[in-house]
């Protein structure tokens, strides 16, 4: 890749020549340049949530504020990640996946996928009985998985219109004595899920084999060693469950600043060179920071509120992106791109992940990665620490919620170029519109001082607002968001706007409705 090419994404993705008002935008013929799937903005829930168990602590607590200053210093209990300061986890009880509201939100967020993994699911003991869970798991895990855990997963991906995404154990446990990955735990899971109604449309053989040593992998695992299991896992799939996509590697913290040597990082390259061309999608992660919780671990990956409007910090993740996409190039090519796990910050995101700063970053990355041509998008998580779209107690949607609400209703699966924009801090994203043959939505996010684009059509206009970046309430059109009686979403109201020039105020996301665009690309 020559860093001209390179130089044309970022721009692509950050829309940044032109003068303000010369140009028009027009809907009518914007041509199409990618496409993605139905289900393209999708969610996480943690393995750690169905099973309860200890997931990241939130910032409100005294203790954590000194395990941010000194990392490290803190015990080590065993139901978490191998290596990692305990103090900077919380248990939590399983997540109540019957729960009304929850299915409400989550079911006007599909069609999505549902992805039940992350570093736990490693170390996960599928108890293939009805029985309770054990006090203690069995040798070689470290939490338990019930058959009733497991049903509410698969009840709540039916009720929230979702296709399940998983992966699975690789710990000590799952192995024979040579040390080789055996089949037994996948082969339970996959035929209660099947005995129950269910389907995995698509899974990782495991979770992070970029971080094996944390993930609770054999100690010297490496690119050979998945090779070699992922043979099996994948003979195990294909003869158990053969419309199931396999997706993989599922790298993270790559393509940025390297990560420390103590964490024995391995390479998706040397997984890709190992395994040869055996994926049905490539996989990845896709963290533009390190959450100040594991400001240690980051390598210097880490940000501050006041960067979250910037270019510099919006254009990251189309960075890791390009990183793993010339890596599907070169072992995978044609495949489609998934990125299977994301947030504003790995480890539990920073505390501003919950507020309206962030919806810039969660908007401007669905719109530059459909650009770019990543057929899934699933975000971390849906209800679980600061980064959930979700409170993770109340289920009270956050700010990135209802710009994840307003994405789905809008914003089709073809992708269209809305041409140059006036300024580097008015992002510019078009698709064809949900449901209106012909029909194109826009998608203008202001990062800097107001700003006028001239629009060749009349639309009807959502404008998403905040009293301030760091509010946890966010306005559509000047009116509060919340949701009403028996947890009924509000009216989302549009602003009929005439054709011509249009104003944007500071620090706004807008969608553009235009139905009747009467784009070829969109019939």
């Amino acid at each position: 890749m020559t860093k001209m090419r390179w130089a044309g994404i970022i721009s692509l993705a950050v829309c940044s020549v032109g003068v303000s008002g010369q140009v028009p935008l027009t809907p009518a013929s914007m041509p199409r340049i990618a496409a993605v799937d139905d289900r393209f903005q999708s969610y996480n829930i943690e393995m750690v949530e169905v099973t309860g168990g200890r997931f990241w602590k939130p910032y409100a607590s005294p203790a954590i504020q000194t395990a941010i200053r000194e990392p490290g210093t803190a015990r080590q209990i065993a139901n978490q990640p191998a290596g990692m300061d305990a103090s900077l986890y919380q248990y939590r009880s399983p997540i109540n996946l019957s729960n009304p509201r929850l299915r409400k939100l989550a079911a006007a967020l599909g069609p999505a996928y549902l992805r039940v993994s992350g570093t736990w699911a490693n170390t996960t003991y599928f108890q293939n009985l009805d029985d309770p869970a054990p006090a203690t798991p069995p040798d070689g895990f470290k939490g338990v998985l019930t058959r009733a855990q497991w049903k509410g997963v698969v009840d709540f991906a039916h009720a929230a219109n979702a296709e399940l995404v998983t992966s699975f154990a690789v710990s000590m446990g799952t192995r024979d004595a040579s040390g080789t990955w055996t089949p037994e735990q996948a082969h339970n899971l996959l035929s209660y899920t099947r005995s129950i109604g269910g389907s995995i449309a698509a899974a990782e053989f495991m979770n992070e084999p970029t971080l094996a040593a944390i993930g609770g992998a054999p100690a010297g695992y490496d690119a050979p060693a998945f090779a070699r299991d992922f043979a099996v896992f994948r003979s195990t799939m294909k003869a158990e469950s053969p419309s199931t996509l396999l997706l993989g590697p599922g790298g993270v913290m790559e393509g940025a600043a390297p990560l420390p040597a103590s964490m024995h990082p391995v390479k998706s390259d040397d997984i890709l060179a190992s395994t040869g061309p055996v994926f049905d999608a490539i996989s990845y992660h896709s963290y533009a920071a390190v959450s100040s919780r594991c400001a240690a671990m980051g390598g210097g990956m880490s940000t501050t509120p006041e960067a979250a409007l910037t270019v510099e910090w919006l254009a990251r993740p189309v960075k890791l992106e390009f990183f793993y996409a010339t890596l599907r190039d070169r072992f995978e090519p044609g495949k489609p791109l998934w990125n299977t796990e994301t947030a504003q910050a790995a480890c539990g995101g920073d505390r501003w992940a919950s507020t309206f700063r962030d919806s810039f970053r969660y908007l401007n990355q669905l719109g530059a990665l459909a650009q770019r041509g990543v057929a899934v998008h699933l975000h971390n998580t849906l209800a679980a620490s600061d980064y959930g779209l979700l409170d993770e107690n109340t289920y009270e949607p956050r700010p990135t919620y209802w710009a994840a609400l307003l994405w789905r209703r809008l914003m089709g699966t073809i992708v269209l170029n809305p041409g140059p924009s006036p300024s580097p801090d008015l992002h510019l994203y078009a698709h064809c519109l949900r449901g209106q043959p012909g029909g194109v939505a826009l998608l203008v996010i202001n990062t800097g001082p107001a700003q006028t684009l001239r629009v060749a059509a009349p639309s009807k206009r959502y404008t998403l607002s905040a009293l301030t970046l760091d509010a946890n309430q966010v306005q559509l059109n000047g009116a509060s968001l919340a949701l009403g009686a028996n947890d009924a979403l509000p009216e989302m109201r549009a602003v009929a706007a005439s054709g011509g020039e249009l104003d944007f105020a500071p620090a706004t996301i807008t969608f553009l409705e235009l139905p009747k665009a009467k784009n070829p690309a969109c019939k």
